[in-house]
């Protein structure tokens, strides 16, 4: 059995890494999830698979906690106030009423199975609904994943909703784990008016400290004059951490700090925003690898077997049940929402690692029957993944609800800074383009615009007026201001 130590952790883990990109990118042409693909390989060098030994809740927790706090914050980073401003009222439902009602809905199927089943399970209503809990929202970093490496486009703002949801929900998620968790630890009755005044206080507290911390860390990169631009990233991860730390020492949600910081960051004029950008879109790929194959080095699959059909029978009942139930019933007041819009929805209600980390609560905790709880997430996730995670395209497709995806950047590479009141575009040339000639000094080329460069081919041309332009040229345009 090979175990981690000092001297070869080093080499271990990124050869680890290394190999799950090689297999990730053969799985990618079939469809398959690039992070179920690392979950597979952390299991394929296990402790049952290739021997290499790694038994520690704790760890993979704090591990969770570090990745979570990045993968949250960026994705945050990246939504749009001005994409998501229409659809934050289905967003938030589906982020909050819906994973009460899929831990409600789930957590009594549970319930009933021990009661009035065959199977080998016996939980009480509060395990079970706790064992619900953890699997009652949707993996950001999953959804992210997904909809960002397959390049799907999608109608009726169903991407907002999506990265809205699976963003913000994982704090409710996380709340009522907890707060079940302590019910069970404690072995007294659930108070609903503790629960809510919980609830209450971890959104108000995780919500005001969230937006203080983006607003500040605007303020600080927007004024700070560092003498080397690699420092500003580093400086922005120095602030997540902060302000996830902080706001759980101070009795709020880190989880939803961190993405409404991500939130405010991203909506706001920023120095070095493509430094940063760069930065930490590698840094939450890697983080998300770690992640995975950690989860799956974790795991015995031998033990997953023995509650499979336990778990199989959860895992249909979310995918197929509770998940379209919480979502039809939530988008009630949304009438003008086509039906196929909410099929879709429910559909994309994936479990990831969130789940597989919350499950890591009760193992550290000691609540009987933990190890059992966390074989059966790990289970229904694997099922999650596999079922859902390859056929979101196929779906979309299906639905007709798919679509070009919008286009970011242009073909240039060129980005220019945010404090220039300006914007970039580009004009591919035509023949009616040609009426007054083909010299760019001839181009009817509006006032207040520069051609920067032009691409013909791969070839990029560094114009001036007496260059001849030919059809298809593409000319890098820069406007004085973004109106």
């Amino acid at each position: 059995m090979i175990t981690f130590t000092t001297e070869n952790i080093f080499f271990i883990g990124s050869f680890i890494v290394l190999v799950s990109i090689i297999i990730s990118k053969t799985g990618y042409r079939f469809g398959i999830p690039t992070l179920l693909l690392f979950l597979f390989t952390g299991m394929a060098f296990g402790s049952e698979g290739l021997g290499m030994h790694f038994d520690s809740p704790a760890r993979t927790q704090f591990i969770g906690m570090i990745a979570l706090s990045v993968i949250l914050f960026s994705g945050g980073m990246d939504t749009k106030f001005k994409e998501i401003k229409s659809i934050i009222g289905p967003g938030v439902l589906l982020s909050t009423v819906g994973v009460v009602l899929t831990t409600a809905l789930t957590g009594a199927f549970i319930y009933g199975l021990s009661r009035w089943s065959a199977l080998d399970i016996q939980l009480s209503l509060m395990v079970s609904m706790l064992l619900a809990a953890t699997m009652s929202s949707t993996d950001s970093a999953s959804v992210f994943n997904l909809l960002r490496t397959q390049g799907i486009g999608l109608k009726n703002k169903l991407r907002p909703i999506l990265e809205l949801e699976s963003g913000s929900n994982d704090p409710m998620a996380y709340m009522l784990t907890i707060a079940l968790m302590e019910v069970v630890v404690s072995g007294t009755q659930m108070s609903v008016p503790h629960l809510l005044l919980t609830l209450s206080e971890q959104f108000v507290f995780g919500g005001l400290f969230g937006y203080l911390a983006g607003r500040l860390g605007v303020w600080l990169i927007n004024r700070i004059n560092l003498p080397n631009a690699s420092l500003y990233p580093v400086l922005l991860l120095s602030i997540i951490f902060i302000t996830f730390t902080l706001t759980d020492m101070l009795r709020g949600n880190g989880y939803l700090a961190v993405y409404i910081a991500g939130l405010v960051v991203g909506n706001s004029s920023l120095s070095y925003r493509k430094e940063m950008s760069t930065f930490l879109s590698g840094l939450t790929w890697l983080l998300q690898i770690v992640l995975f194959i950690t989860l799956g080095l974790l795991v015995n699959p031998s033990e997953m077997l023995d509650v499979g059909i336990v778990s199989l029978a959860i895992g249909v009942f979310m995918i197929f049940i509770a998940r379209p139930l919480s979502v039809f019933l939530c988008l009630v007041p949304y009438r003008s929402m086509p039906a196929r819009a909410k099929v879709f929805l429910s559909w994309v209600g994936l479990r990831g690692a969130v789940p597989i980390i919350f499950a890591t609560y009760p193992l550290i905790n000691n609540v009987e029957g933990a190890s059992m709880l966390f074989n059966i997430v790990f289970f229904i996730t694997i099922v999650s993944l596999t079922l859902q995670g390859t056929t979101i395209s196929l779906l979309a497709r299906k639905l007709k609800l798919d679509m070009p995806e919008e286009k970011t950047g242009n073909e240039f590479g060129v980005e220019i800074p945010e404090e220039l009141d300006s914007q970039l575009y580009e004009v591919v040339l035509t023949d009616e383009m040609f009426a007054a000639g083909s010299k760019l000094s001839e181009m009817n080329i509006p006032e207040g615009t520069l051609v920067m460069m032009v691409k013909r081919g791969k070839s990029v041309i560094v114009p001036n007026g007496r260059l001849t332009l030919e059809k298809g040229d593409i000319l890098l345009c820069l406007s004085k201001n973004r109106q």
